[in-house]
């Protein structure tokens, strides 16, 4: 009997809970699982390995060892993420498409990998990464698109145990050969090209002079817009040339639980991305739960995430956690404007996915641009909607909510990181309750809490976890320990993970619980479009311009992107500001970082309001962005610069700044 146009979904009370069918459906319906989970937590994930996963060996030492601030979950356990994607469900699913891929071109049919297909082509591409010598435990970096290869070369790192650490296209070559330095890797896997918005992007050839810095011994290139790039001949080789001389055959390693999986660098507080490690069987199992319990993610679901795989979300959702379970991904190549704006309604039309997971910042796009679009498509197949990256704004919820789900589908508002490997924090589809611009409540047991300044429990502050954790925490930044704790275990103490995330606690609650409201960054962090990009790394690619002598970056707001970064500058003596000028700290920006980047405003300013000791008081930059209190301006030692600033920016918030009038 068919599901489409069920409501999953009521309003009681101003807010939105399940429906007696959603509850019927869902995996989990009873309020009572946040108490269980709790009671005894390690066992809670121990029985949850057990059952959602399969192991060779799952006779582990010990479920979780906790020596603050690292903790290691189920070591001496064996299992293998490659084989539980793909070998596992062969008997029963060969024939059952695993990957849906939608070309960007019209003129292209899309492609579909069944589970023999991606069986037969995971294990040849292992083979061709063992003939070029890639061992267990060896870091290959990829920069490649949204297209089937990619799932691929990564499930083919997963079977013989080696890391992938995948950078977004949209980072610059420059940005693949700092995490190829600090990983170490000796091999990247990139395209010539992929299609954007109607035209060929190139890689191969822009990634050449970053190869030569590196030294990499190795490149392997999959042809997929007939581009013809430059090729080295020894290092580099086409992805076709080296499959026909493998072996069709390739067991997957047995890894311990404990062996890292892969690494993804995610901006940080310093110039230098850190490399995120995370492990093979807590990540897994971290996945699979939250795959299942969050989506509702049953055998037959077609699951529609618009994640990239340059991102956490993208490894977690767009790849693993749909074949984890033996379901169907979709994969998208292009831009949800091209050729229309229609592009993403037309492929749930047209695929009939069950579950559509996407960004605040695109649905922002949608609204400004196309806002009844979605009301010329079918989109009743549709039983889950999903956002994910930044706060979603209680307009665009009611829009998502109303337009692409047509007012039936429960909306369930994901609050996690790259560090916590999977989500950790949103209302249950059988539970709720779900509230416009609320994320919800810990995916049982993690302990989620707000703190103060002195570790105290409060309504509006820090957000951290508590133990228990989840298995699928970060392992550690890769060569870093030092950063680890320092990023994450230093604010509260070696026992209480900082998230870096400013989070309220709401009226709403289930099981127990409060609903939290997550608000944004509290560090010298930028959230654009839902990607996070350090401050550092863009001021290091600033001050690479001749002419800029100081910079500091902060976030404006931005009606689509949510926000932007803005750059105050600093000149040396001599250097005058002019449009020339903002070329050229925007194309350092774009070379060094990427497009993603891409500076919002640039204001030339004679000084920046600083401590005693020297430290640039963002707090300041941002107010007078966002019109808001400056609070003590005493505690600058310059705070005469305020006026300039304010007059710059066209400050026109509450607080009387000296010698300034809006």
């Amino acid at each position: 009997m068919s599901e489409k146009g069920t409501q999953w979904i009521e309003k009681k009370d101003g807010v939105y809970w399940p429906s007696e069918k959603m509850k019927e459906k869902a995996f989990v319906s009873d309020p009572g699982i946040y108490r269980e989970a709790k009671e005894n937590p390690k066992e809670f994930w121990a029985e949850r390995a057990k059952e959602l996963i399969d192991w060779f060996d799952d006779d582990w030492n010990y479920i979780q060892k906790w020596n603050p601030p690292f903790f290691r979950w189920f070591e001496g356990a064996t299992t293998n993420l490659s084989y539980n994607c793909i070998d596992r469900h062969i008997d029963d699913k060969k024939d059952k498409p695993a990957i849906i891929w939608e070309p960007e071109p019209l003129d292209e049919e899309k492609k579909v990998l069944t589970y023999g297909d991606l069986h037969r082509e995971v294990q040849k591409f292992a083979n061709v990464l063992k003939e070029l010598g890639v061992e267990k435990g060896d870091a290959v970096t990829f920069w490649m698109p949204m297209i089937p290869e990619t799932a691929v070369a990564a499930l083919a790192c997963q079977r013989i145990g080696a890391w992938h650490s995948i950078v977004y296209t949209a980072f610059s070559p420059e940005a693949v050969r700092k995490r190829m330095d600090d990983a170490g890797s000796k091999m990247l896997i990139t395209a010539d090209g992929f299609y954007r918005r109607g035209k060929a992007v190139e890689l191969k050839d822009r990634i050449n002079g970053a190869l030569e810095k590196v030294d990499a011994e190795s490149c392997i290139v999959v042809n997929r817009a007939d581009l013809e790039p430059e090729m080295v001949d020894g290092r580099d080789h086409f992805l076709s040339n080296l499959k026909d001389s493998v072996d069709q055959s390739c067991e997957a390693e047995e890894l311990d639980a404990e062996d890292i999986g892969f690494l993804l660098y995610t901006s940080g507080t310093t110039g230098k991305p850190k490399g995120i490690k995370h492990s093979v069987g807590g990540y897994m199992v971290q996945a699979a739960l939250s795959m299942k319990w969050v989506f509702d993610f049953h055998d037959d679901d077609i699951f529609y995430s618009t994640a990239d795989i340059g991102w956490i979300t993208g490894h977690t959702y767009t790849l693993y956690g749909p074949l984890i379970h033996g379901g169907t991904t979709v994969w998208y190549e292009g831009s949800p404007d091209y050729p229309n704006l229609e592009r993403w309604w037309e492929i749930i039309e047209e695929n009939e996915a069950t579950q559509f997971y996407t960004a605040p910042t695109a649905l922002r796009m949608l609204v400004k641009m196309g806002k009844d679009l979605p009301d010329k498509h079918d989109l009743s197949s549709l039983r889950i909607l999903g956002s994910v990256g930044e706060p979603i704004d209680p307009e665009t919820w009611e829009w998502y909510f109303n337009k692409v789900g047509g007012g039936r589908c429960p909306i369930v508002d994901t609050y996690w990181q790259t560090e916590t490997g999977g989500i950790l924090l949103t209302s249950l589809p059988g539970m709720g309750p779900f509230v416009p611009g609320v994320a919800g409540v810990p995916l049982p047991p993690v302990n989620y809490d707000i703190l103060d300044e002195r570790a105290e429990p409060t309504d509006k502050g820090a957000v951290v976890i508590k133990e228990p954790f989840s298995p699928g925490m970060l392992r550690g930044v890769y060569k870093s320990p030092d950063k680890y704790k320092e990023e994450y275990w230093s604010r509260y103490g070696d026992k209480i993970y900082f998230s870096g995330d400013e989070g309220i606690v709401t009226e709403y609650e289930v099981g127990g619980q409060k609903l939290l409201k997550i608000v944004g960054r509290m560090d010298d962090l930028l959230e654009v479009a839902g990607h996070r990009l350090g401050t550092a790394e863009l001021e290091d690619a600033v001050q690479t311009v001749d002419e800029v002598a100081e910079v500091a970056v902060v976030g404006k707001p931005h009606d689509v992107k949510g926000e932007v970064p803005a750059l105050f500058v600093m000149l040396i003596e001599g250097a005058e500001p002019s449009d020339g000028l903002k070329d050229s700290i925007v194309k350092a920006v774009r070379r060094e970082v990427g497009p993603v980047a891409t500076p919002g405003e640039i204001y030339f300013v004679n000084d920046l309001p600083e401590t005693e000791s020297g430290k640039v008081i963002r707090r300041f930059l941002r107010s007078l962005l966002e019109d808001e209190e400056l609070g003590d301006m005493r505690t600058a030692k310059n705070p005469e610069c305020l006026k300039e600033l304010a007059e710059k920016v066209g400050y026109s918030g509450p607080q009387e700044i000296p010698g300034y009038s809006s």
